[in-house]
């Protein structure tokens, strides 16, 4: 179990659950009494596996994008182009459910409990407010909660599948150090981007096709159409429907592809197309901002180890929280806190007799934090809840230390980490569609 505050960011994010509240009118938001008015006799317009879209869940697809791409004052493309894209949205993500189903991952409940405490937190809300808030734009506090798991669901999907297979090497570290200066500045840089996908094994017929919207696409660009309506319209990336927007990053955080081609562009320039394994690219440089280096930076450090339990469906909060209490009994009476962890601790420190070594602030969940930092050395906290389940920490040492090149590598290292795991989560989606079978009918009478 890893303890980093990223793991958890991911978890309550990729900037959707956070944002639940903000984008709920945009992503979530259905007609007062669109359910019940949705009764009547509803076609099938595509198949995935064994399950069905209907035409009704494109069309709530289909108005939640538009009403996205109205916010953020993108042109709307050609009903048709958007209908296609929406519905294969939806081929994707009914795949990854079915794979989650299938592979017994799941939500409990105590997880979206806390989940949506957060977001209400996040937005300065109660969750009567909230509730409130939401029924008031015509979401249901169902279909809320529904769309919440189902965030969940699908990024605890992306970690099992992808993103705890990732590994960085000290050596690619190394590598990036020497080849990226720009990386522990503060410039960031605001770009997008058009995909147009190509499937795994392409044919040569298949290249040459993709070339061809390749040029059409430059075509439409170079005569002066704005780029996020044509991202819009031809783009196969995910985030078409907001005009191939990535937001503003710092090019460490940023797919390799598109930071070597940022760093050419003048703002408002247009990349020539760059090939990659998923398809064809197009990036934009919008702007960029700020050009700071890393300081020099002495942070106050803690050595701290713990003891995890994890609760489940025969473990409750209450019994793990009751078997902490016991083992912090024993240490109190004289008993190692190490040895307890490597007889008791569900965490990968477990061997280590719960070490977590040097941790920097920032580098845990707030939970864990907190009460870590309110310790002192040699003194045993009480048990305390994370998303992971529950702690014992016990503090062992503090020291103020230069951390100025172990930061350097460690923002080297996330950086890394991020982008083979954008590309590693890319490959595997087209590999997962490629392998599904889908009967998609749209357009058929």
């Amino acid at each position: 179990m890893n303890l980093t505050s990223p793991n958890m960011n991911r978890l309550l994010t990729r900037s959707r659950l956070v944002l639940a509240l903000a984008l709920s009118c945009v992503m979530l938001a259905l007609p007062a009494g669109a359910a019940s008015r949705a009764v009547g006799i509803d076609r099938i317009v595509a198949v995935v596996n064994s399950e069905v879209i209907t035409a009704q869940e494109l069309k709530l697809r289909i108005d939640q994008a538009v009403r996205q791409l109205k916010r953020q004052g993108v042109e709307l493309p050609p009903a048709e182009v958007l209908e296609r894209q929406m519905l294969e949205r939806l081929i994707v993500e009914r795949a990854q459910l079915q794979l989650a189903r299938e592979t017994s991952l799941g939500v409990d409940e105590a997880t979206l409990e806390r989940a949506i405490a957060r977001i209400a937190e996040n937005n300065k809300l109660g969750l009567d407010q909230l509730r409130a808030t939401l029924e008031k734009d015509g979401v249901s506090w169902s279909s809320f909660r529904d769309q919440i798991r189902t965030e969940i669901l699908l990024t605890r999907l992306r970690e099992r599948e992808v993103d705890n297979k990732v590994v960085v090497t000290d050596a690619e570290v190394d590598n990036f150090l020497a080849s990226n200066p720009d990386a522990f500045s503060n410039e960031e840089y605001l770009v997008s981007h058009i995909l147009l996908g190509a499937p795994e094994r392409a044919t040569p017929e298949q290249i040459e096709r993709l070339r061809a919207r390749a040029e059409a696409v430059m075509a439409r660009l170079r005569s002066g159409e704005d780029f996020a309506r044509v991202a819009a319209a031809t783009s196969d990336a995910p985030d078409a429907v907001s005009g191939g927007s990535l937001g503003w990053r710092k090019l460490d955080r940023v797919p390799a592809l598109f930071a070597d081609a940022a760093r050419k562009l003048k703002p408002g320039e247009i990349s020539p197309p760059l090939r990659s394994a998923a398809g064809v690219h197009i990036v934009k440089l919008v702007d960029r901002r700020g050009a700071e280096a890393v300081a020099a930076q002495k942070l106050e450090q803690t050595r701290a180890r713990h003891i995890l339990v994890k609760t489940s469906a025969v473990l409750s909060d209450t019994e793990a929280e009751a078997r902490l209490r016991a083992l912090r009994e024993r240490v109190v009476n004289g008993a190692d806190f190490g040895e307890l962890a490597k007889a008791s601790s569900a965490d990968l420190s477990a061997a280590k007799g719960g070490d977590l070594g040097w941790v920097n602030p920032g580098d845990t969940v707030p939970e864990f934090e907190r009460v870590m930092n309110a310790l002192k050395p040699g003194e045993v906290s009480q048990p305390v809840r994370s998303p992971f389940g529950w702690h014992l920490i016990q503090v062992m040492e503090r020291r103020v230390q230069d951390v100025t090149e172990e930061r350097k590598r460690g923002i080297a290292r996330a950086a890394l980490r991020e982008r083979k795991a954008e590309q590693a989560y890319e490959d595997w989606v087209r590999q997962l569609r490629d392998s599904t079978y889908v009967d998609n009918r749209l357009g058929r009478e």
